[in-house]
């Protein structure tokens, strides 16, 4: 495994050898959902993209579609060079303005404005153009992990939600039953028509806008595969949060461009339509359920809410395919649980800074974070008296009276809240100042049950005798 420091000399070299000349400088790019890694280079009065994979095999994808539809006349970066071991090359710098950077970004459901639905009609004029005409003549032998998007590709799928979304978020399921389901499910969706370059990921944060106009990013993944898929992606892009009406005036609108390009049964279209929109949801469910729960990255726990609305819509409207009994069970338990609510961020409940003040034990570990902010502050009550050390109060908590009177009795535990609560607060009214929504401020100590529990409570009145905001309290590893 390559450091941080191979991964930028690399890239550092790759641009010299292309440029002759060094780069003015070397930004990283934030990380998303993959290994990969991304870097802004400028020098010479413009910009170029370096990446770095440590999967050659899905470089070779990117680079081999790139080229495909760079000559096809599609907006797609333009790869300027490639490392020998192909670990790293350059593309041409699209910015950073994305389609989902332009959309309304709220939990309640707004009417997207004239420009943005325009913005969408134009993307979804070209999808055809990398599913029916470029697609024809690409080389599906590159295609990473698999060439097709087969019953094999719809089981994984289905099997990443059960085990990364069902099991991880506590939903009961009988497993013959949906096995039985699943098997249903990946026949009904293998009688769609699959002869078409199918993009995989094609939603609001791959589609780059230049000038206005849609580019377009990460293909790496493409296979051979059915229409539908890529059209359910991008209308059910969870967090995009597009209303329901939009969704079907632009599935309208693809179908009649469709209509230019082939001969197809729009009746079983949109039967396969709502059966892929389905499997879509499921697959994002359990990528979140991966990258959240699995891989502590609780910024994907934000999309949860999301998803389950989706849900929640095709369950209300009767889009579930009417043979798949067992699912609508599933979907129902998902839509009555209370994963909707519990990772619904502050930003998108209200507008007003939420605290978020923890408690726990140094032995159960960190309390996670799940508004994707970086956890706030975590402050050590290791070093303050231990009334959990004397018989009388082993069995009580830092809520009780008894501990709490005999905290308040100790000099040390009041210079040690002041001076928490000092540093704290900066953050606070900074954040009062621009805006923000989510601060996280964790108090840990041995057992969680005595110093933590009582310096969580010291501090939350605190701050709400000090600053007008909401103040949330967990005491996550209180025994008592």
């Amino acid at each position: 495994m390559k450091t941080y420091k191979d991964i930028t000399t690399k890239v550092f070299e790759l641009y010299k050898n292309e440029f002759g000349r060094e780069p003015d400088s070397l930004n990283a790019l934030p990380i998303s959902g993959s290994d990969r890694r991304y870097f802004r280079l400028p020098g010479g009065g413009s910009s170029v993209i370096a990446a770095y994979n440590p999967i050659i095999e899905e470089n070779v994808a990117f680079i081999e579609f790139t080229k495909h539809f760079h000559k096809a006349g599609l907006p797609v970066p333009e790869i300027i060079c490639v490392d020998d071991d192909k670990l790293a090359y350059l593309i041409t710098d699209l910015g950073d303005k994305t389609l989902f950077s332009t959309l309304p970004n709220k939990y309640e459901q707004v009417e997207f404005s004239k420009e943005t639905i325009n913005t969408y009609k134009k993307v979804l004029k070209i999808l055809p153009e990398f599913q029916v005409k470029a697609g024809k003549s690409i080389n599906y032998d590159v295609c990473f992990p698999r060439k097709y998007f087969d019953k094999q590709s719809i089981m994984w799928d289905l099997n990443y939600f059960k085990y990364y979304f069902l099991k991880v978020g506590g939903i009961a399921f009988n497993e013959q039953k949906l096995e039985n389901c699943f098997l249903e499910f990946t026949n009904l969706l293998s009688e769609a028509e699959s002869d078409f370059f199918m993009y995989r990921d094609f939603q609001s944060r791959n589609i780059m806008l230049v000038d206005n106009e849609p580019w377009f990013i990460d293909y790496q993944g493409g296979r051979k595969g059915a229409l539908q898929y890529d059209v359910a992606s991008l209308l059910y892009d969870a967090k995009a949060n597009m209303p329901f009406s939009l969704r079907e005036e632009l599935l309208n609108y693809y179908i009649n461009v469709l209509k230019n390009h082939l001969s197809f049964d729009e009746e079983k279209f949109r039967l396969h339509y709502y059966a892929f929109v389905l499997v879509r949801v499921f697959q994002a469910m359990g990528a979140y359920g991966f990258r959240g729960f699995i891989e502590k990255k609780p910024v994907f726990l934000q999309s949860v809410p999301y998803a389950i609305n989706n849900l929640e819509y095709l369950y209300n409207n009767k889009l579930i395919p009417h043979q798949m009994k067992y699912f609508d069970e599933i979907i129902k338990q998902i839509i009555n649980s209370n994963l909707r609510e519990k990772y619904r961020s502050n930003s998108e409940n209200n507008n007003e800074l939420t605290v978020r003040i923890f408690s726990f034990s140094y032995k159960k570990g960190i309390p996670d974070d799940l508004s994707g902010n970086g956890g706030g502050f975590i402050f050590d009550c290791r070093a303050l008296p231990n009334p959990g050390r004397e018989e009388k109060y082993k069995t009580l908590c830092g809520l009780d009276k008894e501990v709490v009177d005999y905290l308040d009795a100790k000099p040390e535990v009041e210079r040690f809240l002041n001076n928490t609560v000092n540093v704290a607060g900066q953050s606070v009214e900074n954040y009062l100042s621009r805006g923000f929504y989510d601060l996280m401020i964790s108090f840990g100590c041995t057992g969680g049950q005595h110093r933590s529990v009582y310096c969580a409570e010291k501090t939350a009145k605190l701050i709400r005798s000090k600053y007008n905001v909401r103040v949330d309290i967990e005491h996550v590893d209180n025994p008592v």
